[in-house]
């Protein structure tokens, strides 16, 4: 690296020691859709250059629906979710292929690791999930990492609005694996410098965003969607670099079509969008606040709120004043404030029914009023 962590303008991204690594269709691909095969050895190279300075790197990759697309010899992005999961099955053979051979090339093993919402969802899974990558990681593999796009059905319950899906695209896996592995960083790469404070296809005089410490306030700048052939744009990667930041990961999105970027970043240079790190929440918190996706809601009066903010309450019944969906005993659900604020999340103590019939004045049997509906301890609360 060309700067010691001491002389850099990021000393805390230049001493990052587990790393992961995102790669965007964008910079896997050409305009045309075909593969930029220099690109991707290059972040192959630079991945290898971080193991042998002594770093962790995960690798999470896009590009498989891409590279099934072009092997199927298809005009365009088939729309039916079907025959974009056929290509997902034919490009994931491809794209490990060709990392495995960049890899080798250079004396490193990697492996593939495909996931699937319920990999996060079930806290069982995920802990499996947890220990499979520590242990490639112990072994010195690079795992490279996708959404199992072949089975899941993520999209179409994204597209139809039948579910809030845990990932709907490789932005928000990586933030998740970033902080489910105790990552120190996580670079987002794309095809564009960084965020800007507007969008620079509009407007001449828009100004890249070097230090982001409120991912909120710069979000409507972010724009929608991505690409025909990506999931994730610009908003896509704030809200990613904003759930690692919160999860004590710091986070940078950086344009991948930039030769050596990835080594001006990791020497702390003053490069893309950065993403302080902010005080990390505990494992389960992380878990509750990002990892798995919210089965209803709890609209909380201001009271209620106040108790939780700033005296570290448990959440009584008493405090609620509206209930959102059918979950169960265990479920976590959102909490909501006056206006619809974000509150956090939390574990419920009992059924949706038996909560709303709690709180109107019907507390189950055995339970005083006193008793929490969400314990201060299984509670996440937005920072």
């Amino acid at each position: 690296m060309s700067e010691s962590p001491s002389a850099s303008a990021r000393p805390d991204v230049a001493a990052a020691r587990r790393v992961v690594l995102k790669l965007g269709t964008r910079v896997l691909t050409h305009e045309n859709g075909t593969l930029a095969l220099a690109r991707l050895f290059a972040v192959v190279e630079a991945a290898a250059e971080l193991r042998r300075s002594g770093r962790e790197v995960l690798l999470v990759s896009s590009g498989a629906v891409g590279l099934g697309k072009e092997a199927l010899r298809l005009g365009r992005m088939p729309e039916e979710l079907n025959e974009r999961q056929a290509c997902a099955a034919v490009g994931q053979t491809r794209l490990m292929g060709l990392y495995d051979g960049g890899f080798s090339r250079l004396g490193l093993l990697c492996g593939q690791v495909l996931l699937s919402p319920g990999d996060f969802d079930d806290r069982v899974r995920y802990l499996n999930l947890r220990s499979t990558l520590s242990a490639l990681l112990r072994r010195g593999v690079v795992p490279v990492i996708n959404e199992n796009d072949a089975v899941s059905t993520e999209e179409l319950a994204y597209v139809e609005g039948e579910g809030r899906p845990i990932f709907g695209d490789n932005d928000r896996l990586s933030a998740l694996v970033a902080t489910k592995l105790d990552a120190d960083l996580l670079v987002l790469l794309t095809d564009v410098e960084g965020l800007f404070d507007r969008d620079p296809k509009r407007h001449d005089g828009a100004r890249l965003l070097a230090r982001v410490d409120d991912p909120d306030e710069p979000a409507a700048a972010a724009g929608g969607r991505g690409s025909e052939v990506g999931r994730g744009g610009m908003r896509s990667k704030v809200e990613a670099a904003a759930v690692a930041a919160r999860g004590g990961c710091h986070a940078v999105i950086a344009s991948g079509l930039e030769p050596g970027v990835l080594g001006r970043v990791l020497a702390g240079d003053d490069l893309g969008s950065w993403f302080p790190a902010k005080r990390a929440l505990g494992a389960r918190r992380r878990w509750i606040a990002h990892a798995v996706a919210p089965r209803g809601a709890l609209e909380l009066d201001a009271g209620a709120v106040e108790a939780l903010r700033r005296r570290g309450a448990s959440l009584l019944a008493a405090g609620v004043v509206r209930i959102e969906g059918d979950f169960e005993e265990g479920d976590v659900v959102e909490l909501r404030g006056p206006g619809d604020s974000a509150v956090g999340r939390g574990i419920v103590f009992c059924d949706a029914a038996t909560a709303r019939d709690w709180c109107g004045g019907r507390p189950p049997d055995g339970v005083r009023n006193h008793h929490a509906l969400v314990h201060r301890d299984h509670l996440a609360l937005e920072i």
